[in-house]
């Protein structure tokens, strides 16, 4: 964000802009009609809005909605680009955050996939079986590791 934005209570020009107010995380935040979500945030001094799933701080990255770094809810529509978003007086915005995601294991996915009776799964095994420590498979027979 350029260091050279001027807030509406400093604005010397006097700009006959429409103020808008949005509720993000349940706080109100003030902004100017015209303005994306992204715009908004920024204004009021908020540079992220979410975390990845690492905890990196997130907000707006490329600015023209191409990235998905600053993803937010808006009322009940989640995954909305703040950066392409016109903020609308009275939107309420929610924060989003990844988690991470607990891994499936094949089990699981045999387990979900067998027709019902018959214990036969009808989807072709893509996957790796039971691996040794060079990363292939040993247990099918006639089958020799590399």
């Amino acid at each position: 964000m350029s260091p050279r934005r001027v807030r509406a209570e400093a604005d010397v020009v006097g700009r006959q802009d429409r103020p808008l107010r949005i509720t993000v995380d349940g706080e109100p935040v003030d902004g100017i009609a015209g303005q994306t979500i992204a715009g908004v945030l920024l204004a009021a001094d908020r540079l992220s809005w979410r975390r990845q799933r690492s905890g990196a701080p997130r907000g707006a990255f490329c600015g023209i909605g191409v990235c998905f770094d600053c993803l937010v809810t808006v009322g009940d529509e989640r995954d909305v680009r703040a950066c392409r978003r016109r903020a609308r007086d009275g939107d309420v915005v929610t924060t989003q955050t990844r988690q991470a995601e607990v891994p499936r294991t094949r089990q699981d996915e045999v387990l979900r996939t067998r027709e019902p009776g018959t214990g036969h799964d009808p989807s072709p095994h893509t996957g790796p079986g039971p691996e040794s420590d060079t990363g292939h498979s040993t247990d099918r027979p006639g089958r020799k590791p590399r």
